[in-house]
Formats: structure tokens, sequence, C-alpha cells
């Protein structure tokens, strides 16, 4: 049975035998911030065997704040205002999981609303091994988990009906969606879809 080393070593040849496909798709840069300097080859999870579709082509920089979310610069991800448009699906789905990082920051939210992504693309970015890669927040920025209380923090016209949900209500025992922009909660004895930038959790 071959050792972690050597499994190791033989999965960094076979990701190494993309360099230079890899190299040519992305013009020697970095597939995110568009950098040309130390170059590495990154593989965007969940993957089981090398394959040249999920990997992308990123610089030292975008590969530290990745491996590291405590420090990331959020400044730096402005990147993905070019990137999350790539023609490139396992880069569509990086730029898109960081976008939902940076949520609290407006541009990236911003952004996140008018991205628009294929459907097996989407079902890539929102899958990780182990579980589900979505993370919900409030207008914040803070984590939303299910069964939280919100309040709204703007009025907030339901559709179909004439009825306002006003500034200041709240919503307890939320359910999350599959859409980190979007939980569910009942106000007024009706189930509605809330947008998670008008909401703000109780402690």
């Amino acid at each position: 049975m071959a050792s972690k080393r050597e499994i190791h070593e033989a999965r960094k040849a076979e990701l190494q035998a993309f360099g230079k496909d890899l190299a040519k798709r992305a013009k020697s840069r970095c597939e995110i911030c568009q950098a040309s300097t130390s170059l590495e080859i990154y593989e965007v999870p969940p993957v089981k065997d090398p394959e040249f579709e999920k990997c992308v082509m990123i610089c030292e920089t975008c590969l530290e704040q990745l491996e590291n979310p405590e420090a990331i610069e959020p400044n730096h991800w402005r990147c993905l205002n070019e990137a999350v448009w790539s023609e490139t699906p396992a880069v569509q789905v990086l730029a898109w999981r960081q976008l939902q990082n940076l949520q609290e920051q407006g541009w990236a939210q911003d952004l996140l609303e008018q991205v628009y992504l294929d459907e097996a693309v989407l079902e890539w970015a929102q899958a990780i091994s182990g579980g589900n890669a979505l993370i919900f927040r409030d207008s914040n920025g803070t984590p939303l988990a299910e069964g939280d209380t919100v309040s709204l923090i703007k009025d907030l016209d339901v559709k179909g009906t004439s009825f306002v949900a006003k500034r200041g209500t709240t919503v307890k025992n939320i359910r999350l969606t599959d859409n980190s922009e979007h939980v569910e909660g009942r106000i007024n004895n009706t189930t509605l879809v809330l947008k998670t930038c008008f909401l703000k959790k109780v402690n």
C-alpha cells in the first residue's frame, strides 16, 4: 500500500501534467486576479481524482487567502467583478464561493445579485465534501442558522397582497433555503421568502 507521501506526490505529478494546458487557458496569469507571478494549480472541491476541468491557475496571494479565510483582505477580491463572469466553470465556482464569504461587503452582495450560473455550475458551487457550502449572513454580516430569530431592517411589501411587513418586525425560527440570499419565515401566519440583506439577527 502506498504511503500518504507517495499518494500526495503521485497526485501532484498528475496535476503538474495539466500545467501546460492550464497556463495556455489562463494566458499564464492568475485566473482570479490576473497576477502573473507565483502561479499554482488549485483544485476546486469537491474532487476525487485529478480533473483538468476542476483545476484553476491561481497566484500565491489568492491561494493563501483561500486557505486562511481569517486573513482575507476584501479589497484584493474586487477582482471577482471580472472573474465571476469567466467562461471557465471552475473559475465561476471559485469566484461565487468567495463572494459568498464576502457578503458583508456591499459590492460583493450587489455582484451576487447580478450573477447567473448555469444549474450544473451552481450545484457544484454549492457543494463541498461533507455538506453544504452555503453561508447565510444578515445585513451586518452575522452568520444565520436554522431556527434563528431575526428582525426586519426596512418595510417590505409582500408580493400579491396589500400587506406591508414593517421594519422591526420579529421573525422567529427561520428556515434556510438552497440560496444563501434567502431564508423562509412566518409573518402574520404566512410563510414568506425573505432576503437576508434586509434582516438583522436578534441575539
